[in-house]
Formats: C-alpha cells, sequence, structure tokens
C-alpha cells in the first residue's frame, strides 16, 4: 500500500460490483485518466450464485449468502490488487517532478526543458506570451479611462443634451443638432433665428421669409423679433 500512497493519492474508484476501475488525476491541472476496466473474478461468481439461488430455492440461496460473506471478505484484497496494477500501469502516464514530488500530466503542465513541473519550473515562452497579453489587456483599460467617451453630454444641462454649437440649432421634432435648413435625422425643416433686433423686409421676414402682419414684433415663422 506505502507504494501506492507513493505514485498518487489524487485518485477516484469507480470500481463497481462487476468490476475494479479508477481514475487518476494531475496533481498540477486536474486532469483525469481513467484506468482500463478489470472484471471482478469475485463479483461475477456472486452474481452467478446469486442467480442460482433465485432459481433454485432456499439451498442455492444458502449458497448466495456463503457469496455475499465471500465477497464482504475477499473484495479488499482482490480491490488492493486491482489498484496496484492500475498504478503500475497509469504512472507511465504521468511525470513525477524531482523538486517538490507531484505526479502531473505530460501536456500540459510537464516541463521538458528542464525536466520539472511547469509549477517548479515554468515553459517562459509561455509565461513570456501571457504576460505580454495581460499587458496589453491593463494598457487597453487604462486607454479607456483615459479616453473621454462623453464628450457630447453636458453636465450642466437638463438631460446631458450639449448646447448646439455656433452656427447650428436644435430640431424642434427630433431634438438633434442641425446645420443647414432640414434636419438630417427626420427631415423637419428648421428655420435659423434671426438675431435680436432684426427688421422687416416689405413684410416678410428677412431670416427665414415668413410673411407678418403690420404690428407683429416678432415671425411667427422663426420668432425672430421683426419690429
Amino acid at each position: 500500500m506505502a507504494k501506492l500512497i507513493r505514485f498518487t493519492n489524487n485518485y477516484r474508484d469507480c470500481s463497481t460490483d462487476k468490476g475494479y476501475q479508477f481514475e487518476f488525476n494531475c496533481d498540477g491541472c486536474g486532469d483525469g485518466l481513467m484506468s482500463p476496466f478489470k472484471p471482478s473474478k469475485l463479483g461475477i461468481a456472486a452474481g452467478f450464485l446469486r442467480s442460482a439461488g433465485g432459481l433454485l430455492g432456499s439451498l442455492a440461496g444458502g449458497a448466495s449468502d456463503a457469496a455475499s460473506t465471500a465477497d464482504e471478505l475477499m473484495r479488499g484484497k482482490e480491490r488492493d490488487a486491482a489498484l496496484e496494477e492500475a498504478v503500475v500501469e497509469m504512472k507511465k502516464l504521468f511525470k513525477q517532478c524531482g523538486r517538490c514530488g507531484k505526479w502531473v500530466c505530460p501536456e500540459a503542465c510537464w516541463n521538458d526543458k528542464k525536466n520539472l513541473c511547469e509549477a517548479c519550473a515554468p515553459d517562459l515562452d509561455e509565461e513570456l506570451i501571457n504576460i505580454q497579453e495581460s499587458t496589453k489587456v491593463e494598457q487597453l483599460k487604462r486607454k479607456a479611462r483615459e479616453a473621454n467617451l462623453v464628450s457630447d453630454i453636458d453636465v450642466t444641462q437638463p438631460g446631458g443634451k450639449a448646447p448646439a454649437p455656433a452656427g447650428s440649432s436644435i430640431c424642434e421634432g427630433c431634438g438633434s443638432t442641425v446645420t443647414g435648413k432640414f434636419c438630417s435625422t427626420c427631415g423637419k425643416q428648421v428655420a435659423e433665428k434671426p438675431p435680436a433686433g432684426a427688421k422687416t423686409a416689405g413684410g416678410f421676414c428677412s431670416a427665414c421669409g415668413t410673411k407678418f402682419n403690420a404690428g407683429d414684433k416678432f415671425c411667427g415663422g422663426c420668432g425672430g423679433q421683426v419690429g
């Protein structure tokens, strides 16, 4: 039994009354390998006697009870032998680190160049790639934090809408910024407001061309002062 513990204690018993099978796990990544299934001779014999007991009655039933008792007495010895055999086979599929003593899988957790597990002697090429990618993520986060992603939001205005740039206006239909006479978002015509004190020209607003009546002080089309 000492030899079994010396190989690894990181295994799971998957045996049944039909036979023996064990799953051994890598001490590094935890990846598991299953040993080949080994039928139990005693389990087969006990199953046969139990079947015979069901067919032949109480006489054979006594034989079945005897088989169950033998099963309990001999199963430990048979199991230990099966485990020892599985250990011999599975040791070939793992590598033991001479520094930490762990048994690891050669595919993911073993450094062939150093003849040690990667926990004791990391693969520098893999480590460099990992560091480079981690640094990229850190720099990307820092760059995103430094960038102004809310330049179009004015925290001093209701709703956070920034005032329209010089020479533009805000569409009354959808609230978009308009630089021409029509809104590029909803298509509504947006008349520019004339400066305060805009004068009339023959009864028409000089800013938007809307006709107004005598005595009107503001244009009905654009709201500019006309009188």
